[in-house]
């Protein structure tokens, strides 16, 4: 567990640096829920790429920040708020349903196993591939 706070707390210091000037608050928790997604993916990728030596305990702290964020998009994406910083697609509103969907896709992916190298990269590419599917049709 205090890996995993450890972990969202330079999440949270480079979401703050990264998202200065926006004004909608609910556009800042998503902005900052992303950030922590792509942290704690970028924890993932690293180790999946060989990059970093794998660490089971801290694959297992990345993967529960992936499940937790991607737990709460739907909840987050629900109100169409903008923000000229925003990189979020009118899209995501028109097609809400089908969000939803890529959404629950990246909650499923995170799931996965990161128990070993080999079960991590498997999980990884699940990943990948949902944070890409959404991120291909609802991200600027």
């Amino acid at each position: 567990m205090r890996r995993a706070a450890v972990l969202a707390a330079v999440f949270a210091a480079g979401a703050a640096m990264a998202h200065q000037g926006v004004t909608n608050p609910g556009v800042m928790a998503r902005m900052e829920g992303m950030s922590d997604l792509g942290a704690a993916t970028k924890v993932l990728g690293q180790m999946a790429k060989g990059q970093t030596a794998f660490d089971a305990a801290k694959a297992q702290a990345a993967r529960e920040v992936i499940r937790a964020e991607a737990a709460r998009v739907v909840e987050l994406f629900e109100a169409p708020e903008q923000d000229p910083k925003s990189e979020a697609l009118p899209a995501i509103w028109d097609q809400f349903t089908e969000f939803t969907l890529k959404a629950r896709a990246l909650e499923e992916a995170a799931g996965g196993d990161v128990a070993s190298l080999e079960a991590l990269r498997g999980t990884f590419g699940q990943i990948g591939a949902a944070c890409s599917g959404c991120h291909k049709a609802y991200r600027k």
